[in-house]
């Protein structure tokens, strides 16, 4: 089994894509071996994250605003683009108007989206929000898509709209639960802990936890605000 700490990468917001304050996570080497598609989705499933795709190479940056997804290695590799879509600019905030009056303009601001390598075995957990894309992969890629028990048939999002129908977006996926079963740890693994404790949610004592039921996220006023702003921006 694989560490129970995986990579976390937590990505902002851009005019076209809402993202999450709740991180992406990557457990490296996580399948049982031997990695085939009916182990993978008998590991998963067992952890309450059910099957609804086997996908191959898919260059289209999109997300998802009605439910998080998993993602499960089960042959070759790729380079996955995460968090930024086909019309993002490279960095997230106007040119540098001071730089520009001395004749020595540069964009300052974060560079949005971050690469990551996966291979079989990996498992990556997309929250709602967040935009996904492989940029290339090996012939032989392929994985399953499984997503909490529940959860409705996923959305798909391009990545090209407006500010404000984006924020309208960020509303539906922040409002989606954080589920209460990690796909690869199952009651014991790190997701609903870290998920919890990027929405600022203290540990439950109600009803609802014993229940296995997890509020859906209170998006941080950082966050909420850096989504105006481009509204604004975006009407502007």
């Amino acid at each position: 089994m694989p560490p129970p700490h995986p990579n976390s990468y937590t990505l902002p917001p851009t005019q076209h894509i809402p993202s999450s304050p709740l991180p992406l996570l990557h457990y490296a080497s996580a399948l049982p071996s031997p990695v085939t598609k009916p182990t993978a989705r008998a590991f998963l499933e067992a952890n309450s994250w059910l099957q609804g795709g086997v996908f191959k190479h898919y260059p289209t940056p999109h997300f998802h605003s009605n439910t998080h997804e998993c993602y499960a290695v089960v042959a070759g590799e790729s380079t996955f683009l995460l968090g930024k879509g086909p019309i993002d600019e490279d960095v997230d905030v106007e040119e540098d108007r001071e730089g520009e009056r001395e004749g020595q303009s540069e964009k300052k601001g974060n560079w949005p989206g971050v690469t990551i390598s996966v291979k079989t075995g990996d498992v990556v957990v997309n929250p709602a929000g967040v935009a996904h894309s492989c940029l290339e992969s090996s012939p032989d890629f392929e994985y399953i898509g499984v997503y909490p028990e529940g959860s409705p048939h996923w959305d798909n999002n391009w990545c090209k709209a407006g500010a404000e129908e984006t924020a309208q977006k960020a509303a539906t996926a922040r409002a989606v639960p954080i589920p209460a079963t990690d796909p690869v740890f199952g009651l014991d693994g790190p997701l609903v802990r870290l998920w919890r404790e990027a929405a600022g949610l203290a540990e439950s004592t109600d009803s609802s936890a014993d229940a296995g039921v997890v509020p859906p996220v209170d998006m941080p006023g950082s966050l909420t605000q850096s989504l105006r702003g481009l509204v604004q921006a975006g009407s502007a």
